[in-house]
């Protein structure tokens, strides 16, 4: 996949970024809502009751949230499964994404917004958590497949923040060793991955101390006292993922540093993934699944472009 920095395309031998700047001020232009760096109401925002809810396991968060296209085709509709954040914290859960998913479904696409057990929960962080989110993309777009009308097509999966190291953990697990419970014989069956302001390299935000220490009670500890675990948890160490990735990352995220999508755009880069990595200037960390953002547009751009429309 080509770089695309400042309305031109790169080769992929120049540095995998895009800037944005002209094209976010473009967005902020025709967007009523929040600016691109500003707070978001998202998280509190309500939105419309899912269509149906499915279960992937039997446990009260091995579930996900459906929503069905609203634009009435009856042809197949491409999947965004959905990976929530809160630094993988059990005081956030898969709610604040309806917002995202509600536009969304208005723009033609079914989405599945998934849950999993979380630090503070019984069985969460590790190894819960990876075994509820793997169990999750394998699993949901067959369920989904059997629910929304029409059936679905091709699958995206989508995850913000901590969900953003979720999600590109998940589309990586060909590359996990044998002895790995969540060990994938080949990559698994998606589009693409996009992933939101992500967690992408572990042991850096174990280093960095994010949130508090979010990665070190994800893994059990600092995750340079646990190198088993952390080799089996960050996505930067799995790599090549063999799926076209996209990182949208705000250069003013004071949450997850930008620093984050550049570590992991560039080694995906250099092991030989399709990989682009889209920075927003002066936006901040919600603005990315805030359908009332002027980030808004660039993500839905992203999107699009993973599934070739």
């Amino acid at each position: 996949m080509n770089d695309i920095r400042g309305g031109r395309r790169t080769s992929p031998a120049e540095p995998s970024a895009v800037s944005a700047g002209a094209r976010s001020a473009a967005s902020s232009a025709v967007s009523s809502g929040a600016p691109a760096g500003g707070p978001s109401g998202v998280l509190t925002r309500r939105a419309s009751t899912p269509d149906a809810t499915v279960a992937y396991g039997d446990l009260p968060d091995q579930v996900a949230d459906l929503r069905f296209p609203r634009n009435g085709a009856s042809a197949a509709a491409p999947l965004v499964v959905i990976v929530h954040g809160g630094f993988w914290r059990a005081r956030y859960d898969r709610a604040h994404t309806g917002p995202m998913a509600d536009d969304l479904a208005a723009r033609g696409f079914a989405t599945a917004a998934v849950e999993y057990r979380r630090v503070g929960q019984d069985g969460g962080g590790w190894p819960g958590t990876f075994d509820d989110v793997a169990r999750a993309v394998d699993a949901v777009p067959a369920l989904a497949a059997g629910v929304v009308p029409g059936g679905i097509g091709d699958v995206v999966l989508l995850g913000h923040s901590a969900g953003g190291h979720l999600a590109l953990w998940a589309a990586s697990r060909a590359r996990l060793p044998a002895c790995a419970p969540w060990r994938l014989p080949a990559a698994p069956p998606l589009r693409g991955v996009l992933a939101l302001a992500p967690v992408a390299a572990l042991e850096l935000a174990s280093r960095q101390g994010l949130s508090d220490g979010a990665a070190d009670d994800l893994l059990g500890g600092p995750a340079g006292d646990l190198p088993e675990r952390a080799a089996l948890a960050d996505p930067l160490a799995l790599l090549p993922s063999s799926i076209p990735s996209v990182l949208v990352h705000g250069t003013a995220d004071e949450d997850v540093p930008v620093e984050q999508s550049r570590r992991y755009a560039d080694a995906a880069r250099a092991a030989g993934d399709a990989c682009t990595r889209i920075e927003l200037p002066g936006t901040g960390h919600l603005a990315l699944i805030d359908p009332l953002s002027g980030a808004w547009p660039t993500v839905l751009d992203a999107l699009t472009g993973l599934l070739g429309r």
